[in-house]
């Protein structure tokens, strides 16, 4: 079968795993005698970030496709419960909107050869909208400190003045607000929270967390049950990866002195001048996302997802599987599909040649 936009997994050397054929056949129909044949086969799982399950479906989807006899399971259970799930060696890998914490890091990786290390490398970049359905509104402004007294409950109507004064023009009714927020440990929870730490810290005092931190609004598992609260509900606000968001309100988020849409472009941009995070290094690329930009380009709403994988593996069946599938979603042509399925923004190609060399070394 060719290869379908997945050159750079031919490029991928991974000695009796995939081999390549100067001819193919496809159901006995011929095929050019120079296609590229695939026999790497086998079956391996992951769990994780709910916020790239769009990306994730096509990264499966055309990977498969290339390699027939391959089996890639992804259950978009949540970053907290992916990490748990990797930790204990129930999947060979993670999606995770949060880096590993080093606690996490410490207490090691049923799956990995002890004291082979770890690795944690960005795979998706997107912004996290604040998704919303109010009777008669369509387009909503608001600054950080708004944003965290919503969804902290200090801010519970839509007429509040708060409100009203970021939206002169908006028919805003005298209703009760409906925030919703995740019930699971969520990465997208954290980024979330982490902003409205950092721009707004006298309105939202609790640290950046996987659990959402207070006892207001309504809970929703998973991305999913987010959008379909704030969808199905009356009056909601709640915050989701952008590329769920679907027909809801999007609010223009105040960076500088400018309201800003989510664009894939805004959230890169932040991405691009971020530092390394605390726990970076050879195998580990962690980055500690700037929130606190002016700049109007810039869309400080964001997340970066990563993809946990061992540097060894306990069972060296799954290491090849690993090894490629993960070179494939962090390649040029992986990021494109996952630009194509959910809006996000490519890691750049100094990155993506940096991850290929980890995962190249996979064993």
């Amino acid at each position: 079968m060719n290869f379908k936009r997945l050159g750079t997994i031919g490029a991928v050397a991974i000695a009796g795993s995939i081999l390549l054929s100067s001819c193919a056949a496809n159901e006995g129909t011929p095929t050019e005698t120079d296609a590229p044949v695939s026999t790497l086969s086998g079956t391996i799982d992951g769990a994780g970030s709910s916020a790239q399950g769009s990306a994730q479906e096509a990264w499966i989807a055309a990977f498969q496709t290339a390699n027939p006899d391959v089996t890639i399971n992804y259950d978009p259970s949540g970053s907290g419960a992916g990490r748990e799930a990797f930790i204990a060696g129930g999947t060979a890998f993670a999606g995770s909107d949060s880096a590993l914490k080093q606690e996490e890091i410490d207490g090691g990786f049923a799956a990995c050869v002890p004291d082979t290390g770890y690795i944690q490398v960005p795979d998706y970049i997107s912004p996290i909208a604040v998704i919303f359905n109010v009777e008669g509104v369509t387009d909503l402004n608001l600054d950080a400190a708004t944003i965290a007294g919503i969804f902290k409950g200090t801010i519970t109507s839509w007429d509040d003045p708060a409100i009203v004064a970021l939206n002169k023009d908006a028919k805003l009714p005298a209703a009760p607000i409906t925030a919703v927020h995740r019930s699971d440990d969520s990465g997208t929870t954290k980024n979330f929270t982490d902003y409205l730490n950092k721009v707004a810290p006298e309105v939202w005092d609790a640290p950046a967390a996987d659990p959402f931190p207070y006892t207001t609004g309504e809970a929703a598992q998973g991305t999913s049950g987010v959008v379909d609260a704030v969808t199905n509900g009356t009056n909601t606000i709640g915050y989701a990866d952008l590329s769920k968001a679907g027909d809801l309100g999007v609010v223009s988020v105040k960076v500088g002195d400018e309201f800003v849409k989510p664009t894939a472009e805004g959230a890169a941009a932040v991405v691009a001048e971020s530092p390394a995070g605390d726990t970076a290094g050879d195998t580990d690329l962690a980055i500690k996302l700037d929130r606190l930009t002016t700049d109007p380009t810039h869309y400080p709403v964001v997340l970066v997802s990563y993809l946990i994988a061992c540097n060894e593996y306990v069972d060296a069946d799954v290491a090849p599987l690993v090894s490629a599938y993960l070179t494939y979603v962090t390649s040029a042509d992986g990021q494109a599909a996952a630009a194509d399925a959910a809006g996000s923004a490519p890691i750049t190609a100094e990155t993506s040649d940096k991850i290929a060399a980890i995962l190249a070394a996979i064993k």
